[in-house]
């Protein structure tokens, strides 16, 4: 059986007294490894932390695959040291990624069988058990679109769609007219909106992309109230699809139902 370590250690790398990072999803905080690796963010993440615990030379950095026996290495990281928060809230790691591991790094699925919590282990205790499965032929990214039913975007992942121009998102809400549906995670504020005609979902998701609010009015005094990062709040999902030929009248009529449904005029950010 293939070692994950074995292959670090073939590419050169002493890694010393080193640490394993099994980030997973934490549904009491904002830590999302997954989505925030897809987005570029998953280093700003991992070098904040609670505790120190990154006392060691080197951090190898698995994250979960959303199965508790797969788990996708994105790196190794030199630890150059460590200060308090300017909040003093916990800590800042010098994390530095190591070179020469580009044909690992995000690219490597391991079998891991972790059934525990703890999620910073000590290396040496535990390499015997990272086994690889599988090397990519390329890094993971953005997931393919998941049908319209399964939409659930935070607004970095929207932000990174957009940006990459993702081809499969891009197809599937280039072609549909419809109602969709942002949610502010900090306040549980919901507002209600259309979109139709031209390309559909995704011209108007794209505004939203660059701005923020999408030129909707009550959603740009919400973040000239609240400030630009507030977006990062918004989180995205779709309602309801309708054909991309029909017409603005009868979306509209699609949007002023679910605006009922959902109480967003009374309970929520939508004014009309």
């Amino acid at each position: 059986m293939l070692k994950l370590i074995d292959l670090i250690r073939m590419a050169g790398v002493d890694l010393g007294n080193y640490k394993i990072h099994c980030a997973v999803d934490n549904d009491r905080s904002e830590w999302r490894p997954l989505e925030q690796y897809y987005c570029g963010t998953f280093e700003i993440g991992q070098s904040q932390q609670s505790q120190k615990n990154f006392e060691c030379d080197h951090v190898v950095s698995l994250i979960n695959l959303s199965n508790s026996r797969r788990w996708l290495y994105v790196g190794v990281y030199a630890v150059h040291g460590v200060k308090r928060a300017e909040d003093g809230d916990g800590y800042v790691y010098d994390l530095r990624q190591l070179p020469n591991l580009e044909h690992l790094d995000g690219r490597t699925i391991v079998h891991f069988k972790k059934d525990f919590r703890t999620s910073y282990l000590v290396g040496k205790n535990y390499e015997t058990e990272l086994i690889v499965s599988e090397i990519k032929p390329e890094k993971m990214s953005i997931a393919d679109f998941p049908g319209f039913n399964s939409v659930l975007l935070s607004y970095d992942m929207l932000k990174s769609i957009v940006r990459q121009d993702n081809p499969s998102w891009r197809s599937a809400l280039s072609n549909v007219s419809g109602v969709y549906v942002i949610s502010d995670v900090a306040s549980g504020l919901q507002y209600v909106g259309s979109a139709y005609g031209g390309v559909g979902l995704w011209q108007r998701w794209s505004d939203y992309a660059v701005t923020g609010h999408g030129g909707n009015k009550e959603l740009r005094s919400l973040l000239r109230e609240k400030g630009a990062d507030y977006a990062n709040n918004f989180q995205f999902s779709i309602l309801e699809v309708c054909d991309i030929n029909a017409s603005p009248g009868y979306v509209r009529a699609r949007e002023g139902h679910w605006k009922k449904v959902l109480l967003s005029r009374e309970f929520g950010y939508n004014q009309n």
